[in-house]
């Protein structure tokens, strides 16, 4: 057998592994689900009216906040999602099932590309149970075409496989399931702080830095252009850029971290 063959059918293997962890256990994806959801609710049923009238400049009207409030909370869903990532691969290198693997006859990087390929599928659907919502109370998208459409799907599985490695390297490096959940708390602090609630230039002057130049928001700006025909401007070069950058930092991260000796 060749050796794309061997990394195919064992990541293959490794895939089916970590869906099955995480059908048998999916009080951890619930639990992270559960943030962005009670965000989307919170922020459109309690503050609705108020946000949408301060960022409007007009009258109280929650459908625009519920239009201005969806795409950032869908990428807010995929940092939520990845944590449980972080988290699955501290147990595995703490646990002793590495160690079991490295003695066996399959392809080293296998491991790794399972949680990478099961996270990004979690993460997808996790979006699309979010998305639901939105549709639910009131979100619509009414002149995104079809080319619109796949280019957010696009990017929503780009930033979810960028995210997902930079998680997997936090994982790694965790010495146990409680710090890797710690470690990867940014992935849900960075959305808090980015355009997901309120446009930046609403916030003080001296925060729009921090907000501004950070990966979720030039994605999420992106994000709402494609789906509600706002203004991209540079925004999508950038979160495409941050998704590359991000991908390959905790891709070579991980891997170099994966393949050191044990000590």
């Amino acid at each position: 057998m060749s050796t794309l063959s061997l990394a195919v059918r064992d990541s293959g293997t490794m895939l089916r592994r970590n869906l099955l962890h995480a059908r048998r256990y999916p009080s951890l994806t619930l639990n992270l689900l559960l943030t962005p959801i009670m965000l989307l609710l919170l922020f459109v049923y309690i503050f609705g009216d108020t946000m949408s009238a301060g960022i409007g400049g007009g009258g109280a009207d929650r459908a625009r906040y519920i239009a201005y409030l969806v795409p950032g909370l869908l990428l807010m869903t995929i940092g939520s999602t990845t944590i449980g990532t972080a988290v699955s691969v501290s147990n595995d290198m703490t646990e002793g099932i590495i160690a079991r693997f490295r003695t066996m006859a399959i392809h080293r990087g296998s491991v790794l590309v399972g949680h990478v390929v099961g996270s990004v599928l979690q993460s997808v659907a996790s979006v699309v149970l979010v998305g639901a919502v939105g549709v639910a109370i009131g979100f619509r998208s009414h002149d995104a075409t079809a080319l619109e459409w796949l280019a957010a799907f696009g990017l929503l599985v780009l930033f979810a496989t960028a995210l997902t490695w930079i998680a997997v390297g936090m994982g790694l490096v965790s010495p146990n399931a409680e710090a890797a959940s710690n470690n990867a708390m940014p992935l849900i602090f960075l959305p808090l702080i980015s355009s997901t609630f309120v446009p930046i230039d609403a916030m003080p002057g001296w925060f729009q830095p921090i907000a501004e130049y950070q990966p979720f928001t030039p994605a999420i700006e992106t994000l709402r252009g494609l789906l509600l025909g706002t203004e991209i401007g540079h925004n999508g070069w950038l979160a495409v850029a941050w998704c590359l950058g991000l991908a390959v930092l905790g891709y070579v991260w991980s891997t170099k971290r994966f393949n050191d000796d044990p000590k």
